[in-house]
């Protein structure tokens, strides 16, 4: 919001009320729209932390059983081929590296199941961070053909949800960009006050279409907004003055603290899990409602 083109201040019940009256006087008319087109790339394969960051908010799973069942996937399931079979790499690292052969697989498996258009030209690959060992790479599956649907009967429940994660992630890694139209509707109110509203429509899903990186707590970022033209009155329905106060940092979940313990340098991707549970059992902290 802004005021006599500046951005608002109100500093005390009686200036609010003062707008407030103006507002209920006022006509709204749409001043501007702002439209342009962006594309958002995939996040890289799961490493440790984010495996388990992920796990934690999207499938409620601790970090200690994250890693178990990881392990379990690892080691290897009976999947129908004759003896266990490993269906992810490595889950203990912090490296986004992956073999070149897994991603031209992954393009062969996108263009024949998904669609040619949301395969790339060529693989897609991703930067490690220098802090890294890069000793092992990313966690994905081992072979992208095994789809988290044509296993499933062979993987019990938690084994299913972690591995559709893990196959997802990868899958949408080698994906191509979602196209995304932005729109910002500026809105006059006589002739001192100014609102926007923001909203995104997808042009077209790319990536998303597999796997979306928007935080399942927060909701969705992407939202539509009518179609309106500039100059067009609208109607005011109610006008719900709001006070808001600063609110501290909130507490740590378990999510969060392994991305703090990241971070900061403490710990490696292999004992992350162990920090979270000797801490836990030790009485020192207790995350509370976390699944």
């Amino acid at each position: 919001v802004r005021i006599d083109n500046k951005k608002a201040k109100i500093e005390n019940e009686t200036q609010a009320s003062s707008i407030v009256k103006d507002l209920k006087a006022a006509s709204f008319i749409v001043d501007q729209i702002k439209t342009k087109t962006i594309k958002r790339n995939p996040l890289p394969p799961f490493i440790t932390s984010k495996l388990q960051q992920d796990a934690i908010n999207r499938l409620r799973f601790s970090a200690k059983k994250t890693m178990i069942v990881a392990q379990q996937l690892y080691e290897g399931i009976e999947i129908g081929t004759g003896g266990p079979e490993g269906l992810i790499t490595y889950m203990r690292t912090d490296s986004t590296r992956i073999a070149p052969e897994s991603a031209q697989e992954a393009q062969e498996y996108i263009s024949k199941n998904i669609g040619k258009e949301f395969a790339l030209d060529k693989p897609r690959f991703f930067k490690t961070k220098n802090k890294a060992q890069d000793a092992h790479e990313a966690i994905r599956p081992t072979s992208v053909f095994h789809s988290p649907e044509s296993i499933r009967q062979h993987l019990s429940p938690d084994q299913f949800k972690l591995y559709d994660l893990i196959w997802k992630r990868f899958v949408a890694s080698q994906m191509a960009q979602a196209i995304i139209d932005q729109k910002t509707i500026l809105i006059q109110a006589s002739d001192r006050y100014t609102f926007s509203v923001a909203g995104s429509t997808v042009k077209f899903p790319g990536y998303m279409k597999v796997y979306s990186a928007d935080d399942p707590k927060k909701g969705k970022d992407i939202q539509a907004l009518p179609d309106i033209e500039e100059k067009a009155g609208l109607k005011t329905v109610k006008i719900n003055p709001k006070q808001h106060f600063t609110k501290p940092k909130p507490r740590f979940s378990e999510a969060s603290l392994v991305k703090e313990l990241e971070k900061n340098g403490i710990g490696r991707p292999s004992t992350y899990a162990s920090i979270l549970s000797v801490i836990q059992d030790k009485g020192y902290v207790d995350f509370v409602n976390r699944y």
